[in-house]
């Protein structure tokens, strides 16, 4: 697999995350080829869990619905196979460690390399608790992301640039994705910081919900991923798939043309 790298090796990256599931596995399967024609570079499909712990309201509904659908990570995985031979763009699944464990660290490493799968994004699990989870990943010809934020401390980026693989996932704010409050205050510092143990690609995530902040990031990072801003586009407009399809398309443009002009 090994994708990741070569797409930021094209240019700034734009990454989007929808829940998968939400309202419906064929929603979500149209909503990804829509996202792959408007430009978007990387797709993170996100795995519902009851109890997901950074995500914000936003999220947290939508895996609830999805949920309540009877979405499971075995039918993620196999809305991934489905769109294997039909998009190009990169899939990463994001998700909590607890459906991994109970559908069985060796088998979902398998099956998450035979869908198609380039990156696996787990924030509850860090490099020191998951070594054998990772180093599966790793055989597969997955990569295992990692996730920093603006309190990581030094040795911990020494490690992170040690193990990470395909991109660094660099949290924007001490919070959860889907917050009003704006960006960590030293946001430059922060990255620089990154910047000095990592290196690889870095991309920001959480609180970027349009283009204004989108831009204002942009020149420090190398991707910008948006999630809980396509989310509510989803629970707006989940109902007419081919309005969600516009709305959704019209607001990625808005970000590509501030990510990459």
């Amino acid at each position: 697999m090994r994708q990741l790298g070569n797409v930021f090796n094209r240019g700034k990256c734009l990454i989007s995350f929808v829940t998968a599931g939400d309202p419906d596995l064929e929603t979500t399967r149209s909503l990804v080829l829509a996202l792959e024609k408007a430009g978007v570079d990387i797709i993170e499909l996100g795995i519902p869990f009851s109890d997901p712990q950074a995500d914000g309201p936003v999220i947290q509904a939508a895996g609830q619905r999805a949920l309540k659908g009877g979405t499971t990570l075995s039918k993620v995985l196999d809305l991934a196979r489905s769109l294997k031979g039909d998009i190009k763009t990169p899939l990463v699944l994001m998700g909590y460690y607890n459906p991994i464990m109970s559908y069985g660290e060796e088998r979902f490493a398998r099956d998450a390399a035979a869908t198609g799968i380039s990156g696996v994004i787990v924030p509850d699990l860090p490099f020191d608790g998951g070594e054998d989870f990772y180093s599966m990943l790793d055989r597969e010809g997955v990569d295992g992301i990692l996730m920093v934020t603006p309190n990581t401390e030094e040795d911990r980026l020494v490690e992170t640039g040690r193990r990470a693989k395909g991109f660094v996932y660099c949290v924007s704010l001490l919070g959860i994705t889907g917050q009003e409050s704006g960006f960590h205050e030293q946001m430059g510092e922060y990255i620089a910081r990154v910047r000095e143990h990592v290196s690889i690609p870095l991309s920001l995530g959480f609180g970027i919900d349009g283009p204004e902040k989108a831009a204002r990031v942009a020149s420090m990072v190398d991707g910008v991923v948006v999630g809980s801003a396509i989310v509510r586009l989803v629970e707006k407009f989940g109902h007419d798939r081919k309005e969600l399809e516009n709305k959704v398309t019209t607001f990625v443009t808005s970000l590509k043309n501030v990510i990459s002009p």
